[in-house]
């Protein structure tokens, strides 16, 4: 169930910095060695890539943590951006069921992880339970984000204590509105993530990163864990 490329976090979560648009920030950021490096490419994103980078350019970054972010997205196309673009991971951010990844699990080259999101509203804990244990057999991560229309990128937390009432079979990455003044609320979770998922807090705008203030969440914000 868990295959990666990536050793589980021990002390400290791994990070991603998800909606890059600009390759001088990419490039300092494989610099700063950053875990995972998301791209969005979804068109109605005010972050989606291919706006800003082509696929040509994606594929030269030389980075074993590119992510490449789907929502609702045919399955012909997801394979072929993560082929062109030398992808390592596949987020699937919008409704995507069982049937979907196991059928784009064929296609894909095995090396490839998958990430399913999981949208966290106002749901009770037992139906995020159900949400989870429909995916055992289908992914390699879960990742916890706030539900939006947007599907993604709000800068919303949702309630984290939810996670301390179900079981996470999975290692995850949790995202949704995560900030300098509130990853220190992570120690509360009783089964830490496995990697944090910063974007919009970490914005200068949609898809121009705060280096500096990334910078500072690398060397004086992750909290022993």
């Amino acid at each position: 169930m868990f295959n990666s490329k990536v050793q589980e976090a021990k002390t400290q979560p791994q990070l991603k910095v998800c909606g890059l648009t600009q390759l001088n920030q990419i490039r300092e950021f494989v610099t700063l060695e950053v875990d995972f490096l998301g791209f969005i490419f979804y068109e109605n994103s005010p972050r989606y890539v291919l706006n800003h980078l082509s696929l040509d350019e994606i594929s030269k970054i030389n980075h074993s943590g590119k992510v490449g972010v789907f929502v609702n997205e045919n399955l012909d196309k997801i394979i072929e951006m993560a082929e062109k673009a030398d992808l390592n991971f596949i987020q699937l951010h919008g409704d995507e069921n069982e049937e979907f990844i196991s059928e784009l699990k064929k296609y894909l080259k095995s090396e490839i992880d998958i990430i399913k999101v999981i949208r966290v509203g106002n749901q009770s804990s037992n139906e995020l339970q159900k949400k989870i244990n429909r995916q055992l057999s289908t992914v390699n991560y879960i990742l916890f984000d706030t539900d939006s229309k947007a599907f993604g990128g709000t800068g919303e937390t949702f309630n984290w204590n939810l996670l301390n009432e179900i079981e996470i079979p999975f290692p995850y990455f949790l995202s949704g509105g995560i900030s300098l003044e509130n990853i220190k609320n992570i120690e509360f979770l009783n089964q830490k993530p496995f990697a944090i998922d910063i974007n919009s807090k970490f914005e200068i705008e949609p898809g121009n990163k705060d280096v500096e203030k990334i910078k500072k969440l690398q060397i004086n914000e992750k909290p022993p864990l």
